[in-house]
């Protein structure tokens, strides 16, 4: 999005310099609960003051620096919850700043310009919010609290474990593709929708689309390619 210097981050790096080389950084260190004023402090370094995982900062990091996964990573069970806060916290991100914002754009946009199409657009766009609602709020009263207490078992060594017809199985079958409809939004905004002296609500709802969709990508790719496999593994063991 807004990345000028395209670098693969390493633990040794000045958070500062990853900040302004691409200021998506800051979203990413939002999602883990830091603050923003990183003095000179290395990555490594910003990791062990708050006790995250420095490979999962690391590697979520490039992800926001366009580099993919590479398969060796190799993150273990002391990893998960910081994934999970990581996940919950864009939860939060989604719901209660990206989406009504984009809604509020969307609003104004009516004011602007009465065409049926716009109508359409905010009643596609309400129905996908309720769609991406119930998705966060099933992971957050079901699967998180259910892989935490997978960690919990885990961590005391215990075979307390009750029985549940919940599984890391289910929780991939549920798990549906929340940012492919952004694509028909903004296919409609820039290609089908006349414009009314709407430019200026228009750009800024596209550049939101945008936003919300690239943090949506790198949140499923979380989501599918380190959460669940680390989940199904710790299963098994228990």
């Amino acid at each position: 999005m807004y990345q000028t210097d395209r670098k693969y981050i390493t633990p040794d790096m000045k958070m500062s310099v990853l900040i302004f080389d691409n200021p998506l950084i800051l979203l990413l260190m939002e999602h883990f609960g830091l603050d923003f004023i990183v003095h000179d402090k290395t990555v490594i370094q910003l990791c062990e003051e708050n006790k995250i995982s420095e490979k999962v900062f690391v590697t979520f990091a490039n992800l926001y620096n366009g580099f993919n996964l590479s398969g060796e990573e190799n993150f273990s069970n002391n990893d998960i919850a910081d994934i999970i806060t990581y996940l919950k916290n864009s939860h939060n991100y989604y719901e209660n700043e990206k989406y009504p914002e984009i809604k509020n754009y969307i609003q104004a946009l009516y004011s602007k310009n009465t065409s049926p199409e716009i109508k359409l657009i905010d009643k596609f766009f309400n129905e996908y919010f309720e769609e991406v609602k119930e998705h966060l709020s099933y992971e957050n009263r079901i699967a998180f609290p259910y892989f935490n207490e997978l960690l919990r078992i885990e961590n005391q060594k215990k075979a307390d474990r009750q029985k549940t017809n919940f599984s890391v199985d289910e929780y991939s079958e549920h798990h549906t593709d929340i940012e492919s409809k952004l694509t028909d939004l903004k296919e409609l905004l820039l290609k089908y929708v006349p414009v009314q002296n709407d430019r200026v609500l228009r750009r800024k709802i596209v550049v939101s689309l945008f936003e919300l969709e690239y943090d949506l990508n790198i949140h499923s790719i979380i989501e599918e390619t380190v959460l669940m496999p680390l989940i199904g593994k710790l299963e098994k063991s228990l």
